[in-house]
């Protein structure tokens, strides 16, 4: 079904900060020596700026119904799909897959997610939820893995009010948000450059993505 082909490039589970805070304790001399009205600065990572990437996109593609109905292929458990990309899918368990996606510039450095997604049924089709990812590239891109959180929703369906027609519409529609500490390098451009750069990197993740889930899945109905 979608997640067949939506795995090969979702995108994308919700990661939660994993560095902890740290406090810093700087006091000044008064001139007593009780401590305890030493005044307490305190820096935590929380105050890092953070930027936050959005974007969604919806794709439809009329399908002509044959000796299956659509909606019976929409209906399948996901422990019945087939993985078409083998070597960027990996099926962990019957509702759970790894996506490799394939690699993107975001400014000058190249990104590749890896995603852990979960694949939940629906009357009329599934939706794709991100359960976690992981970014591989240089070494500072690597380093952002503890400094975000993403979440992405792929809902694949068919109108079941066409269930007679011979023509359907099979329709993905998805959206991707990410919420990023700042990494120091890039503190001097301003934050509304950064979020609409990242904005415009996923939009076009999610322009070339889902033409490609609606040919996959195509494919594997007429199989």
């Amino acid at each position: 079904m979608a997640l067949r082909s939506s795995l090969t490039h979702s995108n994308p589970v919700s990661l939660q900060f994993r560095n902890p805070r740290f406090i810093i304790r700087n006091s000044h001399v008064n001139s007593s020596s009780d401590e305890s009205h030493r005044p307490t600065l305190r820096i935590s990572a929380d105050s890092a700026p953070k930027a936050r990437f959005v974007a969604r996109r919806t794709e439809s593609v009329s399908v002509r119904q044959l000796q299956r109905p659509l909606i019976e292929y929409m209906s399948l458990p996901a422990s019945q799909y087939s993985v078409l990309d083998a070597e960027r899918i990996e099926r962990v368990d019957d509702n759970t897959f790894r996506c490799y996606v394939y690699r993107f510039k975001f400014f000058a450095f190249e990104v590749c997610p890896v995603l852990l997604v979960r694949v939940e049924e629906q009357p009329n089709g599934c939706c794709i939820k991100l359960l976690s990812c992981k970014l591989e590239g240089s070494s500072i891109v690597v380093a952002q893995n503890d400094k975000f959180d993403a979440s992405m929703e792929n809902k694949i369906s068919c109108d079941s009010n066409q269930s007679d027609s011979q023509v359907q519409q099979l329709t993905s529609d998805a959206i991707i948000e990410v919420n990023i500490e700042i990494p120091f390098a890039f503190q001097a451009i301003p934050t509304q450059a950064i979020e609409s750069t990242g904005s415009q990197v996923l939009e076009q993740i999610l322009k070339a993505m889902l033409p490609r889930f609606m040919m996959q899945d195509l494919l594997l109905f007429n199989i």
